[in-house]
């Protein structure tokens, strides 16, 4: 039950917007194996004044950049992280046309116990 937030430089059309949702929805399917209709994300969009990056690690990043921090279950191996990362990676390049370069994402592990999906109630603790 991952849970998903995207940040981006404001002005991209509707359909841009869905096809980041559609491609990491798909390459969570294909990575780590969520199942049907799992899919919790939200897109925030920021102006150029409130969306600051840099070039570190070599990467050249432009201002296409999107940020994804995906919320998981700690039960998730390292492989499948690395699986997952290059498939948003290979997705999102073929929809909706980002670059492998300004795709930036980090996984946040939570236990079982930490998630309530509803009616406050701890459903897998």
């Amino acid at each position: 039950m991952p849970i998903i937030h995207i940040a981006l430089r404001a002005g991209k059309p509707v359909a841009y917007r869905q096809a980041i949702f559609d491609s990491l929805y798909r390459a969570m399917h294909d990575a780590l194996d969520v199942p049907d209709d799992d899919q919790f994300m939200t897109i925030t969009e920021h102006d150029a004044a409130n969306f600051r990056f840099g070039h570190a690690f070599g990467v050249d990043r432009s201002d296409d950049l999107v940020f994804i921090q995906i919320t998981v279950f700690d039960t998730r191996t390292a492989e499948q992280k690395k699986a997952l990362f290059r498939r948003i990676a290979q997705l999102l390049r073929e929809s909706p046309g980002i670059r492998p370069e300004d795709v930036f994402v980090t996984v946040l592990e939570a236990a079982k116990e930490n998630w309530s999906v509803g009616h406050g109630l701890a459903q897998f603790a």
